[in-house]
């Protein structure tokens, strides 16, 4: 274990190199692969032309772009030159980029598009270090912009380096160590401002490796799409972990058109949030209540011998009965291959889902029906994951068992501390808060509140911030609660309300598509959306849909009384990071006179 980064695409260029590395979509959204031989040749070209724009070994290089397959080509041109890659959520405002880039001291920046490029141009007004922009996306360039360039002629200035910078590049990569920084992955910041994670070679060396032994399932057969934003340590570790394997990863370029290419794609591994499978969960029960009777009644006997096979025996590593075995590949054929093949999954092997609490039911249902969430824990601070489920002797209502090298640990005060060499070095610039981090003894303070089993197995809270305390002494973990309704087809967001409050109350924005199409079904009449959440028919049918999701809660954890929002919270308001995480602080005042409206 070695800066296996440094090298990565060339040592598959070597080995096998037509085969591809990554699938990309044209300006047509066509795909097209992208060779091995052909990775690296840009990596090369890009690495050198860092290394005229002046980029030297521990230099900051940010990518502010969505998904695309530069971002990747930049990452490992970063590692060789020892540069140290800083990737920005596309959906980041100005001030935000203007922090990172300030902050990291990024003389370099990639932008992918006339948004993101408008975005850096104010930012670069504003903040001296930042030399030149580089924009991914052939665009029309400002008049008087003489310090940015489109991708195409940086990648020309790689091509006429000569020799002396080829060398010059070479020699960097050749005397790489493992302590070297390899990337600063900005926390979202739910609660103040972002704070840089630096995750070293190192790190990344024993995630890998880690990975490599806990996902022994996966082959250069496989293929992955990379969904989530390549700024999230989730998707920049699995998509890492796939081109290591051998594994094509085809760049989704908008998560918007998620249902299209996953069905163009077709992956058989997928990193997803939650809330992808929430909505896949719903639309596939949508589908089967519209069934006629025998095939429905087909569907739930499908799912009942899909339980029983890869819950009750599979999942404890015990063979099936050969009855039950015979039964389960028939249902496998005729009900469950219709059902995964609609989502865009023909042949799945395993789709890692972290970032957020995920509902035992929608685990379990994705399981009986042959399709492996593989439920998972990590952060940035850790190069992501912690714990993720085994294939088998795993609970479903866990996030699974810590993976090599990595040690998980309960504390008095039911926090989560982890240790290992995944386990970052520090905060960029900020040695209060990394020795806030640390216990005395090295073990870093997720934040998490949770309990582990006998067999190691992890089981999350709640975050600790987020946890409150009714003004009856009750404590309350929102984001149990919020999983629950998460599931429901005409929720869309939930944010649990309570500190210091009698009982629990919650903010509601419905899906809208699903709640119109019931209002049209009822013949309920209305003129504007918030009309329609005032309607008492409206609300007394979310009522009873709560009173059946909170079945199981304790009398004082259910919600006593609610307010349907006519918006989303969003990221423009300040109400979600750019992980789509609730800023409480942030909701909890800016819809102050709602919530106290639902205490009088």
């Amino acid at each position: 274990m070695d800066n296996i980064l440094t090298y990565l695409p060339a040592r598959h260029a070597a080995e096998h190199p037509e085969h591809p590395a990554l699938a990309a979509q044209d300006e047509q959204d066509r795909w097209y692969d992208i060779s091995w031989r052909e990775f690296e040749a840009q990596v090369r070209v890009a690495a050198r032309a860092l290394a005229v724009l002046g980029v030297k070994p521990t230099d900051c290089v940010g990518t502010f772009s969505a998904n695309r397959p530069e971002n990747l080509v930049t990452d490992f041109a970063c590692y060789r030159n020892r540069a140290v890659s800083v990737s920005i959520y596309a959906t980041s405002s100005p001030e935000q980029v203007e922090y990172i880039v300030s902050d990291a001291c990024c003389e370099v920046l990639f932008a992918g598009n006339t948004t993101q490029y408008r975005s850096a141009r104010e930012v670069q007004s504003r903040c001296g270090c930042l030399k030149h922009i580089v924009v991914i996306k052939p665009i029309e360039l400002d008049e008087d912009d003489e310090s940015s360039m489109l991708w195409s002629d940086f990648m020309k200035l790689g091509e006429k380096a000569g020799d002396e910078v080829e060398v010059q590049v070479e020699n960097r990569a050749r005397s790489a160590c493992p302590d070297d920084l390899a990337t600063l992955v900005y926390t979202s910041g739910t609660t103040g401002e972002p704070k840089g994670a630096m995750l070293t070679h190192s790190n990344y060396d024993y995630a890998l490796e880690a990975h490599r032994v806990r996902l022994d399932m996966l082959s250069p057969k496989d293929v992955s799409m990379a969904f989530l934003p390549l700024s999230h340590i989730f998707e920049k570790g699995f998509t890492y972990v796939c081109l290591m394997l051998g594994i094509k990863v085809a760049v989704n370029r908008d998560p918007r058109a998620i249902q299209d290419t996953i069905k163009e794609v077709r992956p058989t591994c997928m990193c997803a949030v939650p809330r992808f499978w929430e909505k896949v969960y719903a639309a596939v029960h949508e589908k089967i209540a519209s069934m006629n009777p025998v095939a429905r009644m087909m569907v739930n006997a499908a799912l009942k011998v899909g339980r029983k096979r890869n819950i009750e025996y599979k999942r404890r590593g015990l063979e099936a009965p050969w009855w039950l075995e015979s039964s389960y590949k028939l249902f496998d054929r005729k009900v469950f291959a219709m059902l995964r093949g609609a989502i865009g999954i023909d042949h799945p092997n395993i789709f890692p889902t972290a970032g957020a609490p995920v509902s035992a039911e929608i685990v379990e249902f994705f399981h009986s029906a042959g399709l492996f969430l593989m439920t998972g824990y990590g952060l940035s601070e850790t190069t992501a994951t912690v714990t993720c489920f085994p294939m088998k002797d795993y609970e479903i209502a866990s996030v699974g068992t810590a993976i090599p090298w990595v040690q998980v640990k309960v504390d008095s005060n039911s926090e989560v501390l982890v240790k290992g060499p995944t386990v970052m070095s520090g905060y960029y610039h900020k040695p209060e808060a990394t020795a806030e981090a640390f216990t005395a003894d090295g073990w870093f303070r997720t934040g998490d509140a949770g309990y582990m089993d006998k067999s190691g197995n992890l089981f999350l809270t709640d975050r600790i911030k987020d946890l409150f305390k009714t003004s009856n002494g009750k404590y309350i973990a929102p984001q149990a609660i919020e999983t629950r309704l998460g599931t429901d087809k005409f929720i869309e967001q939930v944010a649990v309300i309570g500190d210091g409050y009698k009982y629990v109350s919650a903010l509601i924005v419905p899906s809208f598509a699903a709640l119109r199409a019931w209002a049209d079904e009822k013949k309920i009449a209305y003129g504007s959306i918030e009309e329609l959440l005032d309607d008492k028919r409206v609300n007394e049918m979310m009522e009873k849909r709560l009173e059946v999701l909170q079945k199981g809660l304790a009398p004082y954890e259910k919600i006593k009384r609610f307010k349907l929002l006519p918006h989303e919270f969003t990221m423009d308001s300040g109400e979600l990071t750019n992980t789509l995480k609730l800023k409480r602080r942030v909701i909890n005042k800016n819809y102050a006179h709602i919530i106290e409206s639902l205490y009088r």
